[in-house]
């Protein structure tokens, strides 16, 4: 060891370290580490282009803000006003964040940011912007500016002098009744506009508020109080959010200019029997999805676009489907119709024989009482829950040999009312839920591909090993008795790791509850203990 140490004391150093004394070593008056950076008090200053002055109560905007900052952050402060020369100074801004402060309109300076030629992103949303909101010169100068957030102010109307380059322009949450016409005529870079929680009627839009737009592909109008769809929308326009209004009727020709809408979410309006009549929705032919959830419709709206892929139609009033009602859609992948109205006796055999691509079929919340005929073969995913089913036969569900997700929960079943053989035409069957029935046994002859079994809030006391020789798949077994019960469990070893039950009411369990693993074969079975499963 010592040999060690004084051969490292006698090797020379490499040539370029030799006559560097001087420059390694400080001289009097010097210090050895660098400068410090220019930051704010309490602030920090993690690059040389960053501030980060976020939550410090601040109520006077910060000094000694260098001039090389690129990123300044002033949110979750107390500021009232922005003061000019502080400001116009920081000539390489490139992203401002003034979010939840206390600036009022009068707390912008005329032309507030004409010097900050490279800002691109600004944020002023949750302030106390009123009126307008902006000085009409207070992007005088600021081309670049890309995102502008005035959300969650006083606005009364979009404000006028807009930066022109603006490709994100976020106004939702404010008072807003009204775009001024010109508005938006500048704005020609948009893609996307929010203003949803706003005050805007028919009358505060025109033909025009949006017909410059030529690049507009994101439009939010959902929760304000128009009654119709509005007039000249762009045809580049992919997502049009239309939900919560007052709108009672949809009008082929407001939206003829809008032939590259992708998604229509037209969710929580008054729409009725007479709101989407044929033809409505014929100029969207590359129409994906239609959203009409919490509508009061009461049949599936005709002639839809051939080309749909999902129709949410749930907490509506159809209480029929034709046989014809959804020849015109083929292509669908998704379609929701749950909780309405629809009863066995009014769904035709032939409703779904069209729908070869369907994947995604959700009939809960109706007052069926047998399952429907002729469903698709391709589902993969099939939600009956919370109907009137009595029997399960095996003849509705021939042909379903994707199917992998099958909810039958919250019904009237029995064991008994489970025709011989339903199962085995389910092959793929990973999840079935079976949750709050009847039952008081677990049903035998279950696919072999079961991962995953619901059987809480039935009537079974008892599970036997003999109950899992059809599933050696299964992982997870959801097992609850009725309020005052007790079920025992006697489970036979898996032989692979993470078998498990899962038992809701189980203490120290969070949502679903507890999670006990099966014992393997040399350790005792599971068995009731007095406060469930021990």
């Amino acid at each position: 060891m010592r040999l060690s140490l004084l051969l490292l004391l006698l090797l020379p150093g490499p040539p370029s370290a030799l006559g560097m004394e001087d420059a390694a070593f400080p001289h009097p008056g010097e210090s050895s580490q660098p400068p410090p950076r220019a930051c704010p008090l309490r602030c920090s200053c993690p690059r040389d282009d960053t501030v980060d002055c976020d939550g410090l109560d601040l109520q006077v905007f910060p000094d000694n803000i260098t001039r090389a900052a690129q990123h300044l952050s002033l949110q979750n402060n107390q500021l009232q006003e922005l003061p000019y020369n502080e400001l116009s100074r920081l000539s390489s801004l490139r992203t401002l964040n003034l979010h939840n402060n206390l600036i009022s309109s009068e707390g912008l300076p005329d032309e507030a940011f004409e010097s900050l030629t490279q800002l691109q992103h600004i944020s002023v949303a949750q302030n106390k912007l009123g009126n307008a909101g902006l000085p009409p010169d207070a992007f005088r100068g600021s081309a670049a500016v890309a995102t502008l957030s005035l959300s969650s102010n006083r606005l009364r109307y979009v404000p006028p002098s807009l930066p022109p380059a603006l490709e994100r322009l976020h106004l939702q949450n404010n008072l807003i009744s009204k775009v001024p016409r010109g508005a938006l005529s500048r704005q020609t870079h948009l893609r996307e506009l929010h203003l949803q929680h706003n005050q805007l009627t028919d009358s505060g839009l025109d033909a025009t508020t949006f017909s410059k737009l030529h690049r507009l592909e994101y439009l939010d109008l959902s929760h304000n109080q128009l009654a119709a769809v509005p007039a000249g929308l762009p045809r580049t326009l992919a997502v049009l959010h239309l939900g919560r209004n007052r709108i009672r009727q949809v009008e082929a020709a407001r939206l003829r200019g809008a032939r590259g809408l992708r998604y229509l979410l037209l969710q929580h309006n008054p729409l009725g029997a007479a709101g989407l009549p044929a033809g409505a929705l014929r100029p969207l032919r590359g129409l994906h999805t239609l959203h009409l959830y919490g509508n009061g419709l009461d049949r599936v709206p005709p002639a839809l676009p051939r080309r749909l892929r999902a129709l949410v139609l749930p907490h509506n009033r159809v209480a029929m489907l034709g046989a014809r009602d959804l020849a015109a859609t083929p292509g669908l992948t998704e379609l929701n119709l749950a909780y309405n109205r629809l009863a066995s006796a009014h769904v035709h055999p032939r409703a779904f024989r069209r729908l070869r691509a369907l994947r995604s079929l959700d009939l809960a919340g109706n007052q069926l009482t047998r399952l429907p005929a002729g469903l698709p073969a391709g589902l993969h995913t099939l939600r009956l829950q919370r109907n009137q089913l009595r029997a399960l036969e095996p003849e509705p569900l021939v042909g379903l040999d994707q199917l992998r997700d099958l909810s039958l929960a919250h019904n009237q079943l029995r064991v008994g009312d489970i025709g011989p053989g339903t199962w085995h035409e389910l092959q793929a069957l990973q999840v079935l839920d079976l949750s709050h029935n009847q039952l008081s046994f677990m049903p035998p002859d279950l696919p072999e591909a079961l991962e995953e079994l619901h059987l809480q809030g039935n009537r079974i006391s008892y599970v036997g090993p003999e109950a899992f020789l059809s599933t050696p798949r299964l992982r997870a077994l959801f097992l609850r008795c009725p309020e005052g019960g007790r079920a025992g469990l006697v489970a036979k070893g898996r032989g692979g790791p993470g078998w498990a039950v899962v038992d809701p009411s189980s203490p120290g369990g969070s949502g679903l509850g507890g999670l006990l693993p099966l014992h393997p074969p040399s350790r005792p079975p599971l068995r009731p203990g007095p406060t469930g499963f021990t």
